[in-house]
């Protein structure tokens, strides 16, 4: 595959969020009324009230998208993000970190009185991770702030599930795909969570259709997609709705699902799991690297599994270690 005219392996779209990290006891969860492994949305309040309750935290930049575009850039790749933060310490914070580790960033226009948001981030003794969501500014992205420019420089533009809550943030993916596939671009989307599948699964299924080539997600959230338990009955529903998908098993590996042909791919052994957070943003990440440059798909996966190793071995959800090094 060629691309031409781009300057960017990658564009996303995607929540720009601080994330907060802690490890907690399962207790923890209970006490806080939290469901192991999803993501809530909660309002400022709560996330102060979680926030406080945690003691030690780690503090990064994140959001799922920005997430996998700091590890196209760790790869050695070039990656440009587009996303919504306020005129605040926490938005300038994100602003100076993302671009710290090689990654453009495109601002949205901030909204009076709408703070950055952030994500408290509990994370079990089993690896777990269980997202607590403040959207805050970042769920008003709209059209308007859908730079044609910078989609046009990418050669993939990666839309975050996540962001699909707000009317205006859906008109802005189709904005985004609209001006990638005007440019020749390929559109791919991240079904980001379970339960945000089970929220917009009729709108998912629409673009889909109409604007996906390639689509990322968990055996949960493809299981959540087809409303049905069986794995195999939803890859065989998957095969026919887009060009080809990309599905994350855990310890199982990936599969890469295509109209012809189902590729498993095995996980990459990790000495031992530390936080789940960041790893199918990862895997994202280290796919889409592999694909920009023209492998075959299942190296791209192979690329990915090595990239969700990392960041699965450590606290927080972006890589420690140049992924380009593990690669070479």
């Amino acid at each position: 595959m060629s691309f031409k005219d781009t300057t960017h392996d990658v564009v996303a779209v995607g929540n720009a969020l601080v994330d907060i990290l802690a490890q907690v006891p399962d207790s923890f969860l209970e006490a806080h009324g939290m469901e192991k492994g999803t993501m809530s949305l909660i309002d400022a309040e709560r996330a102060l009230q979680i926030q406080e309750s945690l003691g030690e935290t780690v503090q990064t930049s994140g959001g799922s998208a920005a997430n996998t575009m700091s590890g196209i850039a760790s790869l050695g790749g070039s990656a440009l993000f587009i996303g919504k933060v306020s005129n605040d310490a926490l938005g300038d914070e994100f602003a100076r970190e993302i671009s710290s580790i090689g990654v453009e960033f495109v601002r949205g226009a901030s909204v009076e009185g709408m703070p950055t948001g952030r994500c408290v981030i509990a994370v079990t003794p089993d690896a777990q991770r269980t997202l607590n969501t403040f959207l805050g500014v970042s769920s008003l992205l709209t059209p308007a702030d859908i730079n044609t420019a910078a989609i046009e420089s990418g050669k993939v533009v990666y839309l975050e599930g996540y962001l699909y809550d707000q009317p205006a943030a859906k008109a802005a993916f189709r904005e985004a795909a609209n001006c990638a596939h005007g440019a020749s671009r390929k559109v791919s989307l991240t079904l980001s969570d379970s339960f945000c599948v089970q929220r917009h699964r009729e709108d998912f299924h629409a673009l889909i259709a109409d604007e996906v080539d390639i689509l990322f997600g968990n055996e949960a959230e493809l299981e959540a997609l087809y409303e049905t338990r069986d794995f195999d009955v939803a890859v065989s529903n998957l095969r026919q709705h887009c060009e080809f998908a990309v599905i994350t098993r855990s310890e199982k590996g990936s599969v890469v699902v295509t109209h012809g042909e189902v590729l498993e791919v095995p996980a990459t052994r990790v000495a031992k799991v530390v936080d789940t957070t960041g790893a199918g943003d990862l895997f994202a990440a280290g796919f889409l690297f592999g694909f920009t440059r023209g492998m075959e798909l299942s190296r791209c996966a192979e690329i990915g599994a090595i990239a969700a190793a990392e960041v699965i071995s450590h606290m927080g959800p972006r890589p420690l270690t140049q992924l380009k090094n593990l690669i070479a």
